[in-house]
């Protein structure tokens, strides 16, 4: 689940520019200007994990609606609810409801709320490659953890360049796994209900409910 969230970022302090390719910077301010003007953000995605060494591959799709910090998201089959102060991970297989104040598994998670911000500290960044994608261009930007102890090698960012939405992520990283995330839809500020980040707990009388400190 880790892995999902480190795919789609926009949003920056940027500090150390010097370290940083111009270009870049500027484009990934725009992105960045464009992103927070948004009240909300809903994402159809498709995620790809593959590792040849461990001969594992792995597809799915999910969807992701994002408001400030709360979100809800739905992947693998369990759904993810955030209000701003508690998370509520519900997983129907299992009849199970995970109650957490915790919105992260540790530092390195990046949360829904996240993904369009995630290389915000921690990265040097620089232009990459521009690839036509179905008539679409779209501009990469590499990016390139600080941390010489990182997991990662290196994650590039694709922007189209016409709209300055993010078109997909891909990750790589040091153990051979690639993961990939790739934006099919792409809406902003549509109309959501007032309870679409509310947990109602009469729904799920017959799971068991787990509370995390």
């Amino acid at each position: 689940m880790k892995k999902i969230f480190l795919i789609a970022v926009i949003a920056l302090s940027f500090t150390g520019f010097a370290q940083n390719d111009s270009k870049a910077e500027a484009l990934l301010t725009e992105v960045s200007n464009k992103i927070k003007a948004y009240k909300n953000i809903s994402l159809d995605f498709k995620y790809e994990l593959n590792n040849v060494n461990e001969n594992i591959s792995q597809e799915t799709r999910g969807d992701v609606v994002i408001e400030g910090e709360k979100y809800k998201l739905n992947i693998l089959g369990v759904t993810r609810i955030f209000d701003g102060k508690t998370l509520y991970t519900i997983s129907p297989e299992d009849e199970e409801v995970t109650i957490s104040s915790n919105n992260t598994e540790d530092e390195s998670t990046i949360t829904p709320s996240k993904m369009l911000s995630f290389y915000e500290d921690g990265y040097t960044y620089k232009m990459d490659i521009v690839q036509n994608v179905k008539g679409r261009k779209i501009q990469y930007v590499k990016l390139n953890p600080i941390d010489t102890n990182s997991e990662i090698k290196h994650v590039l960012l694709g922007i189209d360049a016409t709209t300055k939405h993010i078109y997909n992520l891909i990750e790589v990283g040091k153990n051979g796994t690639k993961t990939t995330l790739t934006v099919n839809s792409f809406k902003t500020d549509e109309p959501i209900s007032k309870t679409l980040f509310t947990f109602d707990e009469s729904k799920y009388n017959d799971y068991y409910i787990n509370k995390i400190d």
